[in-house]
């Protein structure tokens, strides 16, 4: 039996929900887990949760909850919905690998609700209410689209940044907007404003990373006129003004030696106003085998420049993301933070940042040149499957095919035969013994993971399929689209809430702004409470 088999360990313990609350506010580190899959957790959560889908939870978990002996605290849908128990499970999943003190939200988000207490749609729900705050603390200045296409129309003196990522930004863009994401305002906004006199105007998607990327601008004392635009490029979509689509404006090389003193001081001027400490690699190196707390190593970097190489123990978490989606980084409430970058610019910016937030951040004096010791993390004991090629795939009869990829992957195109599911539905799932089970993913690991539900349900020694339809075209495999299957109640995985906003369906994007802007006012005075502004 496999060492994560659910048969080997035992039931976790059980909390109620007003106990949960007293815990999260309490001080100590805790890490909430909401275990649905992206769409169920989209649809209402609590609001100091992080989403680990346990159908990725034992290749997400090291990295959000790095600390075997955090305080966890997972939860579901309760009783309700497709996925029953799919706590628990996921309690004696977690109980295998190591962790000590998990327990299961009993009753899940419904007993949540029932105790008076807000569930929350959408993502990035506690980034998203500090932008909020952020821009009702600081009045933060911003344009409305129809004002700002005039003056561009006009050609008056004004360079539109674009505070997303690369990816989002090709997306869709306003037009003439060069892509210069949040963390690298600081570095680098002034080689695309030099003159004083140009005015800035940043956006993003909605409003969040609009009004963190002109609040910093300003916090950092740039002498440009700031300007956040007004709900992104939805609220330009909303006036009916063209987006671009595929631009390629992107941000400059980073400024030579001599131009970074000035930016320096900037920098750490905005970082002393919120008295961001400053360690050193050995503090840090003491941190990081610490039993007692959890630290993360957050490296504020470019992904590209991450690539070329970064610290032991460090993730990739680029600095505007994760102020605009920390839980996607940082799983434990209540845990140190220390940021770093190659120049001092970015990594003091970012710190105050994830103060202002509530965070015990902090920045790493040497950067990428510090020195710590090596680390490998621990592989995960996952079983082998044997691969099947879709030319070997072609002349099996009798086999019984589950596609494991999205749903909206499977609704584009799946093999004849295959039936869609993903791995929290695999225990509520007939599966007669007898029959040979291909399992079809995008990668090994999907179905490595799905593959100890399956043993669970005395399936063993399931096949491998790694998806490939040109693969499938050549093997003369059917294939077909079914748009409509699986049902949308039954695409756990889909959160359809942030997707129409971006298929040119205005009423979602009316729906969506004002669920951002409302946000303040859902939460309660705790969950406000931790912001430091």
């Amino acid at each position: 039996m496999n060492d994560l088999s659910i048969a080997a360990t035992t039931a976790a313990a059980r909390i109620g929900a007003r106990e949960l609350k007293r815990w999260l506010h309490d001080g100590a580190e805790i890490a909430l887990l909401d275990v649905r899959e992206h769409g169920q957790y989209g649809e209402a959560h609590i609001f100091l949760c992080v989403s680990v889908p346990y159908s990725r939870l034992e290749s997400d978990i090291q990295r959000l909850v790095p600390r075997i002996g955090t305080r966890i605290v997972v939860y579901d849908d309760g009783s309700e919905g497709v996925t029953p128990r799919l706590a628990e499970r996921a309690a004696v999943r977690l109980a295998a690998l190591g962790y000590e003190h998990v327990f299961v939200l009993d009753g899940g988000a419904p007993a949540w609700r029932e105790a008076g207490f807000q569930l929350f749609a959408g993502v990035n729900v506690r980034s998203k209410a500090f932008g909020e705050q952020t821009e009702l603390s600081f009045h933060t200045p911003r344009i409305g689209a129809r004002e700002l296409f005039n003056r561009l129309a006009r050609g008056d003196d004004l360079v539109v940044l674009d505070g997303r990522p690369l990816d989002e930004y090709r997306k869709m863009s306003i037009p003439t907007a060069v892509c210069c994401p949040n963390g690298e305002l600081a570095l680098r906004a002034h080689l695309l404003a030099p003159d004083p006199s140009t005015t800035i105007v940043v956006n993003c998607a909605g409003r969040t990373r609009s009004i963190i990327g002109a609040q910093t601008l300003i916090d950092l004392g740039f002498p440009n006129p700031v300007l956040a635009l007004e709900n992104g490029t939805q609220g330009w979509f909303l006036e009916d003004l063209p987006l671009a689509h595929g631009a390629g404006r992107l941000y400059p090389p980073s400024p030579a030696e001599q131009g970074l003193p000035e930016l320096r001081r900037r920098a750490l001027d905005f970082a002393s106003r919120w008295q961001v400490p400053f360690v050193h690699a050995n503090t840090v190196e003491a941190w990081l085998t610490d039993f007692e707390r959890t630290t993360y190593l957050c490296d504020v970097r470019t992904p590209e420049e991450f690539a070329t190489g970064s610290l032991p123990r460090a993730q990739s978490t680029p600095g505007g993301q994760l102020i605009q989606a920390t839980d996607q980084f940082i799983g434990t409430c209540g845990a140190r933070v220390v940021v770093f970058d190659s120049e001092g610019v970015r990594a003091p910016v970012i710190a105050a940042r994830l103060r202002q937030m509530g965070w015990d951040a902090q920045v790493l004096v040497e950067g990428t040149a510090a020195h710590l010791s090596p680390f490998r993390e621990k592989p995960l004991p996952l079983p082998l499957l044997r691969t099947v090629p879709a030319d070997a795939l072609a002349g099996m009869d009798g086999m019984l095919l589950l596609d494991l990829r999205s749903s909206s992957a499977y609704r584009e195109g799946h093999l004849k035969r295959a039936i869609w599911t993903i791995r929290p539905l695999l225990a509520s799932m007939a599966l007669p013994r007898s029959t040979r089970v291909v399992l079809i993913a995008d990668t090994a690991e999907t179905a490595r993971l799905a593959a100890l539900d399956l043993a669970d349900r005395g399936v063993h020694d399931p096949l491998l399929h790694i998806a490939d339809a040109k693969a499938w075209a050549a093997a003369g495999l059917a294939v077909e689209a079914t748009p409509d299957l699986p049902a949308d109640s039954n695409c756990i995985d889909f959160l359809f809430f942030v997707h129409d906003r971006h298929q040119g369906n205005k009423e979602a994007a009316r729906q969506y702004l004002l669920w951002e802007t409302n946000l303040l006012s859902q939460i309660d005075a705790e969950e406000r409470g931790a912001f430091r502004i």
